[in-house]
Formats: C-alpha cells, structure tokens, sequence
C-alpha cells in the first residue's frame, strides 16, 4: 500500500467524509522521484462543524501519528465542515511553491 493510500483510508475510517482530496505533492519538492514526503489534504467533514482550525488540525495529525513520525515529511491540511466548504463553492487554495533549499541554507 502507498502512503498516499494509507493516509486516505485513515481519514476515510475516521472522519466519514463528504468530499476528501490527497495529492502527492512530492515532485514540486527536492526529493528523490517517486517520493511520497509531502501531501495536500482537502478533507470536508460534519466532525469539524463548530471546531477551530487547530483542533481539527489536531484531530487530523492524531489520525496521521503514524505517518508524520515515518515518511511524511509536510502536510498542507484543508479541513472545512461541509457549509464551510459549500460557502467556499467546493475550491481550496493551492499549496504554495516550494522555494527550494533546506534549513542549513537560512541565513
């Protein structure tokens, strides 16, 4: 099974969602092709109705502990409760581009 794969089927099990989304964003980074390191997740669901953006944060890296401590190595997370996302008509934003170069780099 992918990582890709893996983290659908948890979220699925989890949140019983109306509308979700994973993309491997991985190739827009400085990883070997094939990686499976960076993800975009659009996850629509009743279980965020009237929870802030951190605790549904919170709820989905609960979800994912497995995940984020092994081969996810950044998560862009999109969580909206389903009036939310109909108010939105069904867009996410885009993830921004990757500017490259890694933290030994930061002057």
């Amino acid at each position: 099974m992918t990582t890709q794969q893996d983290i659908e089927d948890r979220l699925r099990a989890h949140f019983a969602p109306d509308f979700l989304d994973v993309e491997n964003e991985s190739h827009q980074h400085s990883v070997p092709a094939n990686s499976e390191t960076h993800f975009r997740v659009v996850l629509v669901s009743a279980a965020f109705a009237h929870a802030s953006r951190v605790v549904r944060h919170q709820q989905v890296y609960k979800v994912l502990a497995k995940e984020l401590q092994g081969p996810v190595h950044a998560l862009a997370l999109h969580t909206y409760a389903p009036d939310e996302w109909e108010q939105r008509r069904e867009l996410a934003p885009d993830s921004p581009a990757c500017l490259g170069g890694s933290a030994s780099e930061v002057r």
